[in-house]
């Protein structure tokens, strides 16, 4: 499997509006068919800072992924949200392996 992981920090006042148009792209990006898992995660101890972790059958669907509707209606809208430019890394899944 194909996994990103999203690194993001968000400017304090925009904190609900990233948190509700990161809701929308989870709820359409789990219903492509490439997409396994698609987690938008929120640290404890520093609340202006979110996660993403995002599973795909391979690169091919998360390169499909960005070429959606719902990855541009968030892209566009959080980009102004950012306390800094976001980061994301690549990795391969281990285990669990195969994902059902």
């Amino acid at each position: 499997m194909f996994v990103v992981w999203v690194d993001i920090q968000v400017k304090p006042e925009h904190v609900e509006a990233f948190i509700c148009a990161s809701a929308d792209n989870h709820r359409n990006t789990i219903q492509e068919p490439g997409n396994r898992r698609f987690d938008v995660l929120r640290l404890n101890d520093l609340p202006t800072h979110f996660r993403l972790y995002e599973v795909y059958v391979d690169e091919a669907a998360f390169k499909a992924h960005q070429q959606t509707a719902h990855y541009f209606r968030w892209r566009d809208t959080v980009e102004p949200f950012m306390a800094v430019k976001r980061s994301a890394e690549k990795l391969t899944s281990v285990f669990p392996e195969p994902w059902a």
